[in-house]
């Protein structure tokens, strides 16, 4: 007879994806498979809370067998794996993310832009001198960049041929105001969301239709995006491979992604006994 699972103080699990999750080639491994599995299996519930949009997450989700929400967009989007839909979405406005590039580009030279388009289907489009930081996911490239803003949008991505990254996210922040929210969710990846939307509010939505609460979920992530996902979640786990900004400021930190670091964590938690 199966032994029972040893009760868990954790209802959600919410991981980031990129870093965290997932391990460089995109795959994720058959431990934190099996990490995850036990989880369920004790009544815990995963949700992926990512900064990609929804049609970059739909193959994943499908990938892991999920069938529930997932948090897409940094927060822009709430994503139904069940149905395949956006069951709720905020766009960025295109005239303030144009007033907000006008404004970076006055302070740092000129940077080359991507967006990420609303909807289900919507595409990541590029401007001829950005270069994905995820080449494996798909994006179609424009010749102008008024092109970028042919349809609603959810975010802003940005690059700059000199400065870092963490140099790009504090000069954006100076300038944009509340035209947007700035943050910095990878590597080479500075991004323009709709004012106030972080991962923790879409978070906090998706815990909401599932009536659970911040006290019970267990978050995990790697780049300071996840900041406000941790200052909400009731334990925060830092990969080894973070940003020494959210390492600083988790609960704890865990191996990296290359490691099987959220199935190290989930392991103790939701082991049998």
């Amino acid at each position: 007879m199966p032994a029972p699972f040893r009760s868990a103080p954790f209802e959600l699990i919410a991981t980031d994806l990129d870093g965290t999750l997932l391990r460089g080639d995109d795959t994720v491994s058959d431990r934190t498979r099996g990490a995850l599995a036990a989880a369920a299996a004790a009544g815990a519930r995963h949700l992926v809370v990512t900064g990609r949009p929804a049609p970059r997450v739909r193959p994943l989700l499908d990938e892991l067998g999920g069938t529930g929400l997932a948090v897409c967009a940094q927060g822009a989007q709430l994503y139904d794996a069940a149905t395949d839909r956006i069951v709720w979405s905020l766009t960025l406005d295109r005239n303030l993310a144009e007033q907000a590039l006008g404004k970076i580009e006055a302070e740092v030279g000129q940077v080359d832009a991507a967006v990420d388009q609303d909807g289900r289907d919507g595409l990541t489009l590029i401007e001829p001198g950005y270069v994905m930081p995820h080449p494996t996911l798909p994006a179609v490239r424009v010749e102008r960049r008024e092109e970028l803003w042919a349809e609603p949008i959810s975010k802003v991505l940005l690059r700059h041929p000199r400065l870092a990254d963490d140099e790009l996210a504090t000069a954006a922040r100076a300038v944009v105001g509340d035209l947007a929210t700035v943050t910095m969710s990878g590597p080479g990846t500075v991004e323009l969301q709709p004012c106030g939307v972080t991962k923790a509010t879409g978070l906090a939505l998706a815990a909401e239709r599932l009536g659970l609460t911040p006290e019970r979920t267990m978050a995990f992530g790697d780049m300071p995006n996840d900041l406000p996902m941790f200052a909400w979640a009731g334990h925060g786990v830092a990969m080894a491979n973070a940003h020494a900004e959210l390492r600083a400021a988790a609960d704890e930190v865990t191996l990296s992604n290359e490691e099987d670091g959220v199935a190290v964590i989930l392991e103790r938690h939701f082991a049998r006994r």
